[in-house]
């Protein structure tokens, strides 16, 4: 069941969101080489407490971290570690999600550490772009399927592929609620958008194709041909306007 959200409920929402932009703004000056996830975690973790919320993701479905720090060709999951360090040329992706006063937010973006080679930049830009395209089809009136085909026909047309074996979804009193929003499909499909729905665009893109495994840890999702991957992701609101993005400074 789609739950559309009243005014009181999606300032609940957005001050999730804001604690999420914060962090993650943030870890932008703290990403460097040598560093380990474990570094990145534990700062997370540290200001999501002082912000008086809860991370959403450490006990979910029994994931052990506050969040997913996943390098170069790891899609997402990637658990935070005292053996992962970061070196110059990687990229990493941060996913982060908290829980304020009964709602979440939950937002993901990919860095560089030091200097990057030409295709990671390229790879980086596109997908931030696929996911600012993806949220101008958010308006109400417009269907799930239109998010999904604008995503898709972006990240495709630059060379690269779509994970299809992850989903956006929405948010709200749960982490995860419907609808699904997949990164790939044709428009004019699925439920049709409106006002006070509140979404978590997440699209993850490959350099290679789209495959995916997972790791014995039984959440590392990377790709199968071992080339990099990004994910960006913010939370937005559907309006009849322009969607209201929740997890941006």
């Amino acid at each position: 069941m789609i739950i559309v959200k009243s005014q009181k409920e999606i300032e609940k929402i957005a001050s999730a969101c804001r604690i999420v932009a914060e962090i993650l703004e943030n870890l932008k000056f703290f990403i460097a080489p040598d560093i380990t996830t474990a570094d990145i975690e534990a700062y997370a973790a540290d200001q999501i407490t002082k912000r008086k919320a809860v991370p959403a993701f450490k006990g979910y479905r029994g994931y052990p971290a506050s969040t997913c720090t996943s390098v170069n060709d790891q899609v997402v999951h990637g658990i935070p570690s005292r053996t992962t360090r970061l070196k110059n040329g990687d990229i990493i992706s941060i996913d982060l999600g908290v829980l304020k006063e009964g709602f979440y937010g939950d937002g993901a973006m990919t860095l560089p550490v030091g200097v990057v080679a030409t295709e990671a930049q390229k790879l980086m830009a596109v997908t931030e772009e696929a996911l600012y395209t993806g949220i101008r089809s958010a308006v109400a009136g417009n269907r799930v399927s239109d998010i999904s085909a604008a995503i898709q026909q972006h990240v495709e047309s630059n060379g690269f592929s779509v994970v299809r074996a992850f989903v956006g979804h929405g948010i709200g009193r749960s982490l995860h609620e419907d609808p699904q929003i997949p990164n790939f499909g044709e428009t004019g499909h699925g439920p049709r958008l409106r006002d006070g729905m509140t979404l978590a665009i997440e699209p993850m893109v490959n350099a290679g194709n789209s495959d995916v495994a997972i790791l014995n840890d039984g959440w590392t999702a990377v790709t199968a041909d071992g080339r990099l991957s990004a994910h960006f992701e913010h939370t937005i609101v559907v309006t009849k306007k322009e969607p209201l993005i929740l997890t941006k400074i």
